[in-house]
């Protein structure tokens, strides 16, 4: 479950939000107790967001904004997908590997996002534009001349201002995710102590590694 409450249909007097209740769920249900979307998830981004219609509008708004830029979507899904799984969001990661495949990517491209550095199967611009997601999601904005050079080799200006704001954006999106344990990301925390095995009990494992004990 979501760590937000879902905001049940009968509650939503925003038409906005209701507008999208109809159209990804139905306007004959409920969709924080009847989940279900189209692409397989849960659908629970929609029904927490509805908390704020304010912040659901500016995410919606966004949303509008890369679909309607001028970048290449394909370029686009790239820094997407990327910021997404660089981020630990299964939800962001894998929502995007869909759209990737939507736009007629390579299957061989997509499967290899994880681990685009050793993959020769992506063009010098896409590999530009992984290495710039994760200077801006893994070093926190810090990217080195050689990358931007590149960029600038094949794209104006404008379209590297969009590709840094989407990317960013979907950062953004992947953290809340996973803060607030939305869709694919409402999970249980995977680091944690794995018990020692019965009868061992306080002994100092550092001794045994250095054979002291």
């Amino acid at each position: 479950m979501p760590r937000l409450r879902e905001v049940p249909r009968a509650e939503v007097t925003d038409e906005r939000i209701l507008f999208f209740y109809d159209r990804l769920f139905a306007p004959d249900r409920d969709p924080a107790v009847d989940h279900g979307t189209a692409t397989g998830t849960p659908g629970d981004w929609w029904t927490v967001f509805a908390q704020s219609p304010d912040v659901f509008r500016h995410a919606v708004r966004g949303f509008a904004l890369y679909r309607n830029a001028s970048l290449d979507p394909v370029l686009r899904e790239l820094g997407q997908c990327r910021a997404g799984w660089a981020r630990g969001s299964q939800f962001v990661f894998s929502q995007h590997c869909k759209q990737m495949r939507a736009l007629g990517m390579p299957e061989e491209k997509i499967s290899a996002i994880p681990h685009w550095q050793t993959a020769d199967c992506y063009s010098r611009l896409e590999r530009a534009v992984l290495a710039y997601t994760d200077a801006l999601v893994l070093d926190g904005g810090r990217v080195s001349d050689e990358i931007f050079d590149i960029l600038r080799e094949h794209l104006p200006d404008s379209e590297i201002l969009q590709l840094t704001y989407i990317t960013c954006m979907y950062e953004m999106h992947a953290t809340m995710a996973r803060a607030l344990r939305l869709e694919f990301d409402d999970r249980p925390e995977a680091v944690v102590e794995v018990a020692a095995p019965e009868g061992y009990g306080d002994r100092d494992i550092s001794a045994d590694l250095t054979g002291e004990g």
